[in-house]
């Protein structure tokens, strides 16, 4: 049976406008009004999760989604790097930082490596065989991350992906097969739910 699995990346808070790593808080008060205005046209799903993360929950709350917390949606575990910008840890730590962009098995912020997250989210994927319609609001790290193991991408594409606030990434098909669509923005209009077929 084919799945259809949407990924919505979730609304703006602190961490993601600052460019932290895997940097957890809530929504600000332009990332729930986004959420709240985008909620018309996220498209049905039989089945509706979201990442563990609060800015996740609420950003499924947000959109009015009656959605349950998936562990395997976790953001990418950056180890001691968590919750500090790019620019910190590269003058704290460049040998790791060039190690951790050069090399996908490496893990020198002590957490997962870049490998470690793509096998993560293609388990997830690939578990969803029979699932129907399977909408998840995720970290952006998830949906590049799945998007490389769904299109069987060499791990370095994950560095090439970006993944907006409030955007949708939809992938369908079953294990070992997935394609792609791209370019579905999460607003009314062209694109929305009436270009999908989903209206009344």
């Amino acid at each position: 049976m084919t799945v259809r699995v949407m990924l919505i990346s979730p609304a703006m808070n602190t961490a993601l406008r600052e460019a932290r790593f895997a940097g957890d808080a809530t929504l600000d008060a332009s990332g729930v009004r986004a959420a709240r205005q985008a909620a018309p046209s996220v498209p049905h799903a039989d089945r509706a999760v979201h990442g563990p993360s609060e800015r996740c929950a609420r950003t499924a709350e947000a959109l009015g989604l009656p959605s349950v917390a998936e562990s395997a949606l976790r953001d990418w575990e950056l180890g001691r790097w968590a919750g500090d910008r790019l620019d910190e840890v590269s003058a704290r730590e460049p040998e790791g930082v060039a190690a951790w962009l050069a090399d996908p098995a490496a893990a020198p912020h002590g957490g997962e490596s870049l490998l470690a997250l793509c096998a993560r989210a293609g388990v997830w994927l690939d578990s969803l065989n029979g699932a129907g319609r399977v909408l998840a609001v995720t970290e952006p790290s998830l949906v590049r991350a799945a998007v490389v193991h769904a299109l069987e991408l060499p791990p370095q594409a994950f560095w090439r992906l970006d993944v907006a606030p409030l955007t949708l990434t939809e992938l369908s098909g079953r294990s070992g097969r997935w394609n792609l669509r791209v370019g579905r923005p999460l607003a009314g209009g062209p694109g929305g739910r009436e270009a999908d077929g989903d209206a009344p």
